[in-house]
């Protein structure tokens, strides 16, 4: 026997639509997160259980508790299953039944689920991500007290010698006690941020994956990683476009008969994922040939930032195609060169 569950989640609360394989009966039921007994629920039912609810950003303790249970897991898309609904009412009663129809019926749209190492990398550069923001604001901050204070030090504010400047300043007792303070919150979020690196360094440690990506210019540890865990496996994606779509580099099109329209990025998928691609590619585009060639050519046509923009799709598409193949960069550039020279010999014969 099956049991197929629709579930209709909120941050507090969930509505539940499921019925089982033998007699069809649907039922229904509201659990409140705080007060009912989530697991307890789930664990009365017999057999195979499959449980659907839509993609969201505060279900991952309740995916894993499934999980651990032993029941199947579908993350349907959001905007798929709305699509879906044809109709204009709208409760959770309604979205619970709709997720369980499409199960039953076999048009439930699923996503990939990441594996539980790679949502744990992938959390663990967000933190990253976030910590950073807050060293750089807290930064600019102490660099606002230091130019009031005429000093214009910029990166050296945080050494020793830039400290002992800012000391010697003549600040009042207020600036002076908020200098020291946004200094103290910068080493202790810098010490954080080695933890981390630290932490992710070693999940690297033997990942050959990470390694072929690290022998290309510009991607380091960070993008690595990230490439590796939004990504796997690689053998979901059929072609390079699907890739680009999935990261979000794709251009928007606006086509009709035959005028041909391309607007900005979708910036669909990961943002931190596009954001280390960018930054990565402007390293990539001052030490690789070809990158540094199809730059400029960009830059030209449509200015920098969408040259930028280029040479992260370019990336991920390299990036892709050595995790697929599983080669690192010397070999990519081989093939590359044996894949120019064949079409120069075809074109000449």
């Amino acid at each position: 026997m099956t049991v197929y569950c629709g579930v209709d989640f909120h941050a507090r609360m969930q509505t539940v639509s499921w019925m089982n394989s033998e007699d069809g009966e649907i039922k229904q039921k509201e659990l409140n997160h705080c007060a009912d007994d989530i697991r307890g629920f789930y664990r009365q039912f017999t057999g195979e259980v499959i449980v659907g609810i839509e993609a969201g950003g505060y279900s991952s303790w309740f995916e894993d508790m499934l999980e651990r249970m032993g029941c199947v897991v579908w993350v349907g898309e959001s905007s798929e299953i709305r699509r879906l609904a044809g109709r204009r009412q709208k409760n959770d009663k309604r979205d619970a039944a709709h997720i369980l129809e499409l199960m039953v019926s076999g048009k439930f749209p699923r996503v990939h689920r990441q594996s539980p190492e790679s949502r744990e990398v992938l959390g663990q550069l967000r933190y990253r991500h976030r910590l950073v923001k807050i060293r750089t604001m807290s930064t600019n901050c102490l660099k606002a007290i230091a130019i009031g204070a005429g000093l214009s030090e910029k990166k050296q504010l945080t050494t020793r010698k830039g400290r002992s400047k800012l000391e010697n300043a003549g600040l009042s007792e207020v600036l002076s006690e908020q200098s020291k303070k946004w200094l103290e919150l910068i080493d202790d979020v810098t010490k954080k941020i080695e933890t981390v690196e630290g932490w992710l360094e070693q999940r690297a440690e033997g990942d050959q994956r990470v390694e072929r990506l690290r022998t290309h210019p510009g991607i380091g540890l960070l993008t690595g990683l990230a490439l590796v865990h939004t990504l796997e496996p690689v053998e979901r994606f059929a072609t390079t476009r699907k890739v680009a779509a999935y990261v979000g580099l794709d251009p928007m099109e606006d086509s009709s008969a035959e005028k041909k329209r391309f607007g900005k990025v979708s910036k669909a998928g990961s943002r931190l994922l596009r954001f280390l691609l960018v930054e990565a590619g402007q390293t990539a585009a001052k030490r690789d040939p070809q990158l540094k060639s199809f730059y400029r050519r960009v830059r030209d046509r449509r200015k920098s930032g969408k040259a930028k923009v280029a040479v992260a799709r370019k990336l991920a598409v390299r990036s892709f195609i050595m995790l697929r193949d599983q080669i690192d960069y010397t070999e990519f550039l081989r093939r590359g060169v044996e894949a120019r020279s064949s079409r120069k010999c075809t074109s000449t014969d």
